[in-house]
């Protein structure tokens, strides 16, 4: 007995440290993104860069602070003018769009002359627009070199959209959905195309953006590995829940796997695009409260059953709650515009890859190990992990803590990670 208590505080132990490592990519779904938007017209181009009071105060070690100017939820959205109080800092801010964003087309720089900044409203922050013209195009080409740095030296995790609002020449208006660019710390120079072949640049650049955002939002991948661990087993009860049958067909687990995959992607979908559409607006600190509640739940439910055989039930009402998590990484600002199908479509489809990865490198171990004895510790040992991971995201999103730890580890983290060439 108290070789098996030793082995649990043990266990205990490692899972803290564990879990404190693992939040330095769980800041509550923020979406870390600034914006580079451009307006293309027969013989003259012009643009905004867009970025939250967050992230300007990030970048310019600032402490401006936004509340004041968010909207109510039933306001709609608006532009107003910069702030007097915040007039001060506008040279600053236009010198670091300028050493941050270059611009080129045929080898010639092309550059930005800003002109006028305003502010966004909305109702979790507040963005500040610097609009620019590009006065020495005189006629459109047909792409344009981008080199783009925004913060990419403060954080891992923002990443920087370019989204063509208008291009008269391939036919599009008013978009906002569609994401010609991505670029991220690895990937800061491309090349934007000014013709129809942007449309196609920019779903796969939403694919990918789905599934980056699968990959560190690691409570969205633990909740598929609460989903996944009793895959190999047979459904159990309350009264037989300690009783560990394997399956014998391989076509049984997959079968149970693809119908849980399918509710959860079926879920998340359907408020996915409620949210993105503005049909839906919860408070982040509740959808990423319940977030953090369903891995719990459903890793609990791999040891005392709460519902019975109720696995497809837990998967689908807690999905919705996924699909508000991932609808965050769109923006506050929503999206409208020609190309929202396609955008969602693309996004979604990222995800979905994301989590076949994940269940193509799982499931084929845990199925190798379903007859062994080290498979029963693995479902209640690893269901256990889960529901301390999830009590401890609960308490701090929900209470909105940040444990200080955290930040020095994850500094020590990145440290290792940049030693060993993983960063």
């Amino acid at each position: 007995m108290q070789t098996y208590i030793k082995s649990t505080i043990k266990f205990l132990a490692i899972v803290g440290v564990i879990l404190i490592t693992l939040n330095q990519g769980l800041k509550a779904h923020s979406p870390d993104q600034s914006y580079l938007y451009f307006n293309v017209y027969e013989e003259t181009m012009d643009g905004t860069v867009e970025m939250t009071v967050k992230d300007i105060n990030i970048a310019l070690g600032l402490d401006l602070d936004p509340s004041p100017y968010f909207k109510d939820k039933n306001d709609e959205i608006t532009k107003e003018a910069l702030p007097a109080e915040w007039e001060i800092h506008q040279e600053r801010l236009i010198e670091y769009i300028k050493a941050r964003i270059a611009l080129r087309s045929g080898g010639q720089e092309i550059p930005m002359v800003f002109k006028d900044m305003e502010i966004l409203k909305l109702t979790e922050s507040i963005y500040i627009l610097s609009n620019f013209d590009m006065p020495s195009i005189d006629s459109i080409p047909d792409d344009l070199d981008i080199d783009y740095n925004i913060l990419f030296d403060k954080t891992d995790i923002h990443r920087g959209f370019t989204i063509i609002a208008h291009n008269w020449k391939a036919g599009v208006i008013n978009n906002e959905a569609m994401s010609s660019l991505i670029f991220s710390p690895n990937n800061t120079t491309q090349t934007l195309l000014l013709d129809e072949g942007s449309v196609w640049q920019g779903f796969k650049a939403l694919v990918k953006l789905g599934m980056w955002h699968i990959y560190i939002g690691i409570d969205h991948i633990f909740f598929l590995l609460a989903l996944i661990l009793p895959a190999v087993v047979l459904r159990r009860t309350r009264e037989n829940r300690l009783n560990i049958q394997p399956v014998k067909k391989f076509s049984a687990s997959l079968m149970y796997i693809l119908k849980i995959v399918t509710l959860f992607t079926i879920a998340h979908s359907i408020t996915l695009s409620l949210a993105a559409l503005g049909y839906i607006n919860l408070e982040s600190r509740i959808v990423e409260s319940l977030i953090a509640l369903s891995i719990g739940l459903a890793a609990f439910h791999n040891i005392y059953p709460i519902v019975e055989k109720g696995e497809g039930l837990i998967t689908f009402l807690f999905g919705l709650f996924h699909g508000m998590g991932f609808a965050s990484v769109l923006g506050e600002k929503g999206i409208e515009g020609s190309y929202m199908a396609v955008s969602l479509f693309g996004f979604n489809l990222g995800v979905e890859i994301g989590q076949v990865l994940i269940v193509c490198a799982i499931f084929p171990i845990l199925f190798f190990l379903r007859n062994k004895p080290i498979y029963g510790k693995i479902l209640i040992y690893g269901s256990v992990f889960l529901i301390l991971a999830s009590i401890y995201w609960f308490v701090e999103r929900f209470f909105d803590i940040n444990f200080l730890l955290d930040d020095y580890i994850g500094k020590a983290i990145s440290k290792v990670f940049k030693v060993i060439g993983l960063k």
